[in-house]
């Protein structure tokens, strides 16, 4: 087999079909990800593991591969001709090979486009404060806060840092100067890339991902002292987000980060891709604004009520997740087996459909 012309065919059938991701595993044909469904690629050949072997060398640098070998994972950027790119993640299964490839879009989408929300536009203008989007793997958290980054890039004379692992999104400076650091190559680590963004001037910062207290503590802080700060985190709700970033705290700091979170949040958007009747994928979301009562609640541990200011709260700006599920079946976007299977709450979602 010519790895590389395989490599390209695969990357060329992912263009050609639609496909969001690329799924490369010993024993097995490669595998496409097309509207949120795995596809077999049956026309391939089944791969064994030295042309897996062979095409991790073909999409890693050598240090980014000496790493793999290590350490038996990695995440790692892939860029193909024209500007095409891919966030990857290597690893092992079985004492074999596997390699997961998500395609970035060359083009960030609107607001508009990405049929979100018109009211996250209005988060982008704010001079400061914290905001999460969140959900699970594969549902366009990244898209989105490229999204916001990029109309504050069009509209505003800023910095704008990026700490990201890898970095997915590439941004053209316009209007703000734009610098993107990726964590082991320009940067050691998410922590030590934040302290020192407050040595470089930055006015807005974009956390690829949090990971550790460590990183939270350091955006809250570079939240409540001048900073717009948005990053993503893998939760499923508003409520569950604040209580993971309070637990993540030892006992004795989480009255403290409450305190500072409920002054530095200005809001939370759990978004899931779901499979549209006519093709494609479209978000359902939930959005939690803070405001004052919002506030009080993260102060006085009673996060458990925040689901009742979302499901209550629409004149604020706030969207509960069933509504937006049932909204996109009444305009025939989604099936109700698809919103059901969604909703975080399908006994409450009846009373909407």
């Amino acid at each position: 087999m010519n790895h590389q012309k395989e490599l390209e065919n695969l990357i060329l059938t992912i263009a050609r079909e639609h496909a969001s991701d690329l799924h490369i595993s010993a024993g097995q044909r490669p595998t496409i990800r097309v509207s949120g469904s795995l596809i077999p690629l049956l026309k391939r050949e089944v791969l064994s593991a030295g042309d897996v072997s062979k095409f991790a060398e073909l999409l890693m640098t050598p240090d980014k591969l000496k790493i793999f070998l290590d350490t038996k994972e990695i995440d790692f950027s892939y860029q193909f001709q024209d500007g095409i790119r891919f966030r990857g993640n290597a690893f092992y299964q079985r004492g074999l090979i596997g390699i997961a490839l998500r395609l970035i879009p060359s083009s960030i989408k609107t607001v508009a486009e990405l049929n979100l929300p018109p009211i996250l536009e209005s988060f982008t203008r704010r001079k400061q404060g914290f905001f999460l989007t969140v959900g699970p793997v594969g549902q366009g958290k990244s898209t989105t806060l490229a999204s916001m980054i990029e109309m504050i890039n069009k509209e505003k004379a800023v910095h704008i840092l990026t700490i990201e692992d890898p970095i997915e999104y590439l941004f053209e400076p316009k209007k703000s100067l734009v610098d993107q650091r990726e964590v082991s190559i320009d940067t050691k680590s998410f922590p030590v890339a934040l302290r020192a963004a407050f040595r470089q001037d930055a006015d807005v910062m974009m956390i690829g991902e949090m990971r550790a207290h460590e990183t939270i503590s350091t955006a809250v802080t570079a939240a409540e002292t001048g900073h717009l700060v948005l990053s993503t985190l893998h939760t499923n709700t508003a409520a569950q987000t604040i209580d993971r970033i309070i637990d993540s705290f030892p006992a004795e700091q989480q009255r403290q980060i409450s305190r500072q979170l409920a002054s530095s949040l200005i809001g939370v958007l759990s978004q899931r891709l779901i499979q549209r009747v006519s093709g494609g994928l479209v978000p359902a979301v939930e959005l939690l604004i803070n405001n004052n009562a919002v506030a009080s609640l993260i102060r006085e541990g009673r996060t458990h009520e925040i689901n009742v200011l979302i499901e209550t709260g629409s004149q604020h700006g706030m969207i509960d997740m069933n509504r937006s599920l049932a909204d996109l079946v009444r305009r025939g976007e989604i099936t109700q087996e698809n919103a059901y299977l969604y909703s975080f709450n399908a006994k409450a979602l009846e009373k909407f459909l």
